[in-house]
C-alpha cells in the first residue's frame, strides 16, 4: 500500500515528519506522515511547478477550503494544510483500509447487507457536504476507503459551491466517465447541483453491488453518450433478490433505491437527506456500522494495514517537549520558557477561545486552591482538575473535583510528608468551546505537574491535542469514547475501561441467564458515538458466543418508539439491551413494562441518571446497568473515604467522587517515589512514570499500556434499580 521515500523526498512537511509515499502523479505525491502527536497523515503535496499557476493554486486553495467546510464522520478531516507554500500541501486524516474500487477488484462486489450500510452512511456525508452548500462532483469507487466503522469520502479536489462559477472552462466535463451525471456529461454548468453528486452515488453502489459500473467500460465518449442516453444496467443486481435476501426485501429495496438514483431527470432524484432516513430501512443501515458490516476478506485487508502502521518508526522528540525540570522563581531562564511554551499554546490555536472570552473568561476559570495553602506564599507543587463545574454535568464535575481535592488535603495532613500539593482548578463548563481556555491556564501554571479531567468526551476532544503538546500528564476519570483512544496521544491516561469495554459485560450477563432466545438489541442515535458503540460491541458479542441478535435502530430525537418496540416483542425477543441515555431509556422501560415484558432488561452507565428514575417511575424497577463506577458507599473498601467525605463535605460521594480519589493518589504515589531533593520529576517523566504505573485503589486495580496510556484493568461493575434507586451490585462478569 505504500513505498520508500525517494531519496529527493523532503524529511517533513508543515510539522509532519514523512514515513513512506502512498501514491504518486503527474501534478503531485501523496505521503504517509505523522503529526508530533503521534497521529497519522495522508499529505498531499503539489509540485512546485504548477503551484506558480496562478490558476492552479487558486484550484488548491479552493479544495482546502471546501474540505475544511464539511464535518461528517464518514468525511477524511482536514487536519493541516497551507495552499501558499512554495509546494502547497494538505493533510487530511489517515486511513488504513483500502478504497473501494480495489476492493471490490480483489474481491468482487460487496454483499447486499454491506451496499446498503455504505449507501447509507455515503449518503448522511452528502448531507453534510451539501448542507455546506457544496457539491462534491467526483464521487466514485476510488473515493471512498473502507474502514471498520465505516466508509469516508475523500478528494474535494473539483467540489464547489452550488452558487459558485467554475474555474474550469463552461463547456468542460469535469468528474469521472461512468460516474458521473448526465447534467456533468452535457457540461450544463450551473444545472450541476447535489442531485449531480446523488446519481454518482447510485453509479457506485450499483458498481459496490455487481462489480462493474452500470454503464459499462470504454472510451469516454462512449460511457457519456450511455449516461445520457442509456438506462443503467443493474441485471446483476436484481440476481441478489433470490440468492442473497433470505427475506426478500433487501435486494428490492436496494434495486428500487437505485432506480430512483439514476433518474435522468434530477427532479426525480431523492435529496442525501431522504435517502438516509426514508429510503432505506432504519435498523438495516446503523449510524457508524455494525464491527461486521464488511465481508471477512475486505476486514483482513484493513487489519493487515493497520498492524504495518505499528511498525512505522517513533517521532523524535521536538520543540513541545516539556522541561525535565519546571523552572523556578528567580531562575534566569524561567521568563524564557514561559515565553516559548506562550508562543507554542498560540500556534496551536489553543489561545483563541479565551483571547474572545475576554475578562469574563478569566473569571470563570479562576483558582481554587487548597484551603491549606501557606500563608507566606510559598510555592508548591500542584494538580490541576479541569472539569465541568457549572454545566450540564456539574454534578459529576463537582463529585470529581471534590474527591481530588480530599485526597490533596489528605496528604497534606501527613506528619512526615516529602512535599506539600496544592489543587487548582478550571471550570470549562462541559464545553467544548470553553475547554481549550480551562487547558491554556492550567499548562502555562509550571507548578501544575498532572491534570485531572475533562468530565465529558466532548471537552476530551477538544483539548487532548492540547495537552499532548505540553506533554503534561492528562488523566480522565469519566470521559470514556474508545475513539479517544484512537490515536497515540503522548501525555494521555485513560484511568477507566472505555465505553465499549463498560458494554462488555453486558453480552455475559445475558449469557448467564436462563433465557436462551434472541436478544433484543435497540439503539438510540440520539446517543450519537456513546450509542453505537455500545450496540456495535454488544451485538458482537452475542454473534461471537452464538446468541441470535434482533437488532433495531431509532432515528436521533425518536419521541415514539411504541411501533419498533411492539415489532422487537413480536420477533420472540427474550431479553432486552437498550443502548442510549437515560429519558430514551425511560420511555422504553414504560412500553416494555405496558407490555408485560419482565425478562432481564439491561443498558450501560449513562442510564444510571437521575432523570431515568423519575421519567420511568416503577418501570424502571429490575433493570440491569454497566458502569465503570461504583457507589463507594455500598464498597466495604471504600468505607473510611466515604466518612471523610461526608466530614468535609456534608454529603454522601457521587459517582466519580471515589475515582477521582483513587487517581489523584496514584499521581502522589508515583510523585514520592520519584522526587528527588526539592525538585518534582518533570511533566515528560512523571507521563512515563504514571504509565508504568499500578496501583490498588479502593475503587479498583489501576495499570496501563505504557505506549499509549490506554487503562487495562477491568474496572466495569453492575447496578441494579430496587426501590426507585440505583444499588451496587458489585464487579461485573468478565467470562461466561
Amino acid at each position: 500500500m505504500s513505498e520508500r521515500l525517494l531519496p529527493t523526498d523532503p524529511a517533513s512537511i508543515g510539522g509532519h515528519r514523512l514515513l513512506a509515499r502512498l501514491g504518486a502523479g503527474g501534478m503531485g505525491v501523496v505521503y504517509l506522515g505523522r503529526t508530533e502527536a503521534g497521529a497519522l497523515a495522508a499529505v498531499k503535496v503539489i509540485q512546485a511547478e504548477y503551484a506558480h499557476e496562478p490558476d492552479f493554486r487558486a484550484r488548491f486553495r479552493r479544495e482546502v477550503e471546501t474540505a475544511r467546510r464539511v464535518t461528517s464522520p464518514w468525511a477524511v478531516p482536514v487536519i493541516g494544510a497551507d495552499p501558499d507554500a512554495d509546494e502547497p500541501w494538505l493533510a487530511t486524516a489517515f486511513v488504513p483500509g483500502p478504497s473501494l474500487e480495489e476492493a471490490v477488484a480483489r474481491h468482487g462486489p460487496l454483499p447486499t447487507r454491506s451496499v446498503r450500510v455504505l449507501g447509507r452512511m455515503l449518503a448522511a456525508a452528502l448531507r453534510e457536504v451539501h448542507a455546506a452548500g457544496l457539491v462534491h462532483r467526483d464521487v466514485k469507487p476510488a473515493n471512498v476507503l473502507l474502514a471498520v466503522d465505516g466508509p469516508r469520502l475523500i478528494d474535494f479536489g473539483i467540489a464547489r459551491a452550488t452558487d459558485e462559477t467554475a474555474i474550469t472552462s463552461a463547456d468542460m466535463v469535469v468528474g469521472t466517465p461512468g460516474f458521473l451525471s448526465p447534467e456533468q456529461a452535457e457540461a450544463r454548468g450551473a444545472a450541476v447541483g447535489p442531485a449531480s453528486d446523488i446519481f454518482s452515488l447510485g453509479c457506485l453502489l450499483a458498481y459496490a453491488a455487481s462489480g462493474r459500473p452500470p454503464f459499462g467500460t470504454g472510451t469516454a465518449d462512449a460511457l457519456l453518450y450511455r449516461t445520457v442516453h442509456d438506462e443503467p444496467d443493474l441485471s446483476g443486481i436484481e440476481a441478489l433478490e433470490d440468492t442473497e435476501d433470505t427475506e426478500g426485501t433487501g435486494g428490492v429495496e436496494l434495486l428500487t433505491l437505485l432506480h430512483l438514483c439514476l433518474a435522468k431527470d434530477p427532479a426525480d432524484r431523492p435529496t442525501a437527506e431522504q435517502f438516509g432516513t426514508v429510503l432505506l430501512v432504519e435498523d438495516a443501515v446503523p449510524d457508524g456500522g455494525q464491527i461486521d458490516w464488511l465481508p471477512e476478506d475486505v476486514v483482513r485487508i484493513i487489519a493487515d494495514r493497520s498492524a504495518e502502521m505499528l511498525a512505522l518508526p517513533d517521532i523524535e522528540p521536538t520543540v513541545a517537549d516539556a522541561p525535565a525540570e519546571a523552572p523556578r522563581d528567580g531562575d534566569a531562564d524561567s521568563e524564557k520558557a514561559s515565553s516559548g511554551r506562550r508562543r507554542l499554546l498560540l500556534a496551536s490555536g489553543a489561545a483563541v477561545l479565551l483571547a474572545a472570552g475576554g475578562t469574563a473568561a478569566w473569571a470563570a476559570l479562576r483558582d481554587e486552591d487548597d484551603p491549606g495553602a501557606s500563608a507566606s506564599g510559598a510555592r508548591r507543587w500542584a494538580i490541576g482538575v479541569q472539569a465541568d463545574l457549572s454545566g450540564a454535568q456539574k454534578t459529576t464535575g463537582q463529585a470529581q473535583e471534590r474527591g481530588a481535592r480530599l485526597a490533596v488535603e489528605q496528604f497534606n495532613a501527613r506528619r512526615k510528608k516529602p512535599f506539600e500539593i496544592t489543587l487548582k482548578t478550571a471550570d470549562d463548563g462541559g464545553s467544548a468551546g470553553r475547554a481549550p481556555a480551562a487547558a491554556k491556564k492550567l499548562i502555562q501554571d509550571t507548578d501544575v505537574l498532572a491534570v485531572l479531567g475533562p468530565t465529558n468526551d466532548e471537552a476530551a476532544h477538544a483539548v487532548l491535542g492540547t495537552y499532548d503538546e505540553a506533554l503534561l500528564p492528562l488523566l480522565s476519570v469519566s470521559a470514556g469514547e474508545l475513539v479517544l483512544t484512537s490515536e497515540e496521544y503522548r501525555s494521555f491516561l485513560q484511568c477507566r475501561p472505555s465505553d465499549a469495554a463498560v458494554a462488555l459485560p453486558i453480552s455475559v450477563y445475558l449469557m448467564k441467564q436462563k433465557e436462551t432466545r434472541r436478544a433484543g438489541l435497540l439503539q438510540d442515535r440520539t446517543g450519537s458515538t456513546y450509542a453505537q458503540e455500545t450496540a456495535t460491541i454488544t451485538a458482537w458479542m452475542l454473534r461471537n458466543m452464538s446468541r441470535p441478535v434482533y437488532p433495531r435502530v431509532v432515528p436521533a430525537g425518536t419521541e415514539d418508539t411504541e411501533p419498533v418496540i411492539a415489532d422487537m416483542l413480536r420477533a420472540g425477543i427474550g431479553s432486552f439491551v437498550y443502548a442510549g441515555n437515560a429519558p430514551g431509556a425511560a420511555r422504553v422501560a414504560k412500553q416494555l413494562a405496558a407490555a408485560g415484558f419482565d425478562r432481564p432488561r439491561i443498558a450501560s452507565q449513562r442510564v444510571i441518571d437521575p432523570a431515568f428514575l423519575e421519567q420511568a417511575g416503577n418501570a424502571a424497577e429490575g433493570w440491569v446497568l454497566c458502569a465503570s463506577f461504583v457507589d463507594p458507599a455500598a464498597v466495604p473498601a471504600a468505607a473510611a473515604f466515604t466518612a471523610a467525605f461526608r466530614k468535609r463535605f456534608g454529603a454522601a460521594p457521587g459517582y466519580y467522587a471515589a475515582e477521582a480519589y483513587d487517581t489523584v493518589n496514584l499521581v502522589l504515589q508515583e510523585l514520592v517515589k520519584a522526587t528527588k531533593g526539592e525538585r518534582p520529576p518533570g511533566r515528560k517523566e512523571l507521563v512515563g512514570l504514571l504509565r508504568k504505573s499500578r496501583y490498588k485503589g479502593i475503587t479498583k486495580q489501576f495499570s496501563f499500556r505504557p505506549a499509549d496510556g490506554q487503562f487495562t484493568g477491568w474496572g466495569v461493575f453492575l447496578h441494579q434499580v430496587e426501590g426507585g434507586r440505583f444499588r451496587f451490585v458489585g464487579e461485573a462478569p468478565s467470562k461466561v
